[in-house]
């Protein structure tokens, strides 16, 4: 059964998109869920609509869209520098001090989701039980 509401649990919490509003905006997933590391956004862009340049100081964003196509617009004059369109199940990463501007030129709604953080990566830290504790939470097949 698809999740539906905000869920808060011990060490972890889960959302959707559409549990957070209704109609263009912002949902704020970080604070939705409790995220404490980085930066993390969605936002429902109307048809016709696009947003207005910006840039961070600090913070490496990484776009990822949802659904619908996109433009992103790179450069602070009047017309934009470089563009790339993307569609559903795309990434986009921009640096920090790069102006960008997200434009939806469609006539339907577009939605992404945003990351952003600072510090840089962390590496490799995943961990796992040893095999003999593992038991049947061990990864593979699904028997139902």
């Amino acid at each position: 059964m698809p999740l539906n509401e905000t869920i808060i649990g011990n060490g972890w919490g889960a959302t959707n998109i559409d549990s957070m509003g209704e109609g263009p905006g912002f949902r704020k997933v970080r604070a939705e869920i409790d995220v404490k590391e980085m930066g993390v956004n969605t936002i429902v862009l109307p048809p016709r609509w696009q947003t207005g340049i910006h840039w961070h100081e600090r913070q490496e964003e990484v776009y990822f869209v949802h659904s619908g196509e996109l433009v992103f617009e790179f450069g602070d004059g009047d017309e934009p520098d470089e563009t790339v369109e993307v569609g559903t199940g795309s990434f986009l990463r921009v640096d920090a001090e790069t102006p960008r501007r997200i434009v939806n030129k469609t006539e339907a709604e577009a939605t992404y989701v945003i990351f952003g953080a600072q510090g840089g990566y962390v590496g490799r830290d995943g961990r796992a039980p040893a095999d003999d504790d593992i038991g049947s939470r061990a990864g593979g097949p699904v028997e139902d």
